[in-house]
């Protein structure tokens, strides 16, 4: 078999394998790049974060963990990832849940009434995101319902997410795993011949 034709099913091989073990141990198939400065410095733009589904894990709120003494990314809290008013289409939001909230009752001292039960969210940089998600219009007025979390994050992979954002990526990764197959290879095979 041609040296070229190995390496690709190795490579083949080597992105399932990548792929497989990552949903078994996430719950998900696939990370999200941060693509803003709302969670640093606990997260940075260009991040790619690992997150486990939300069936798997109980979401700690900012408010719960104080007394729990748990911190997640340096903070208080879970940094959940969630789709804004449950919009299928839209980009996931990554930020802390601050608190959980009941139907009718304040969102926050003074503010309306919650809708419907929910998390009351927030993003770390306190430049950028000087109040919940819920006050302005990334959830406005709309505590993120359980059926809108995607996960809860676990991993931060700094940087990462340049390389390995969608498609092309997938394709960049391929390429150097397949490249560095070939050199193995290659490699081998002249300590074979000389």
């Amino acid at each position: 078999m041609k040296i070229w034709i190995k390496a690709l099913l190795i490579a083949i091989i080597v992105m399932a394998v990548i792929k497989v073990s990552h949903y078994a141990t996430t719950g998900l198939q696939q990370g999200f790049v941060i693509g803003s400065n709302s969670m640093n410095p606990n997260m940075q733009s260009g991040d790619l974060i690992l997150v486990q589904s939300s069936q798997l894990v109980d979401i700690k709120t900012y408010e719960d963990s104080k007394l729990l003494d748990y911190k997640s990314f340096n903070d208080y809290g879970d940094v959940i990832a969630y789709k804004p008013f449950g919009k299928e289409r839209s980009s996931p939001i990554i930020h802390r849940a601050m608190y959980y909230v009941e139907e009718g009752k304040p969102m926050w001292i003074n503010g309306p009434p919650a809708p419907h039960a929910g998390y009351i969210t927030k993003g770390d940089n306190v430049k950028t995101n000087p109040s919940y998600d819920q006050q302005g219009g990334i959830s406005y007025n709309q505590p993120v319902k359980n059926e809108w979390i995607i996960g809860v994050a676990k991993v931060r992979d700094p940087y990462l997410g340049y390389l390995s954002s969608g498609m092309g990526g997938t394709i960049l990764i391929g390429a150097v795993v397949y490249i560095i197959i070939i050199l193995g290879y290659l490699i081998r095979t002249r300590k074979h011949t000389s």
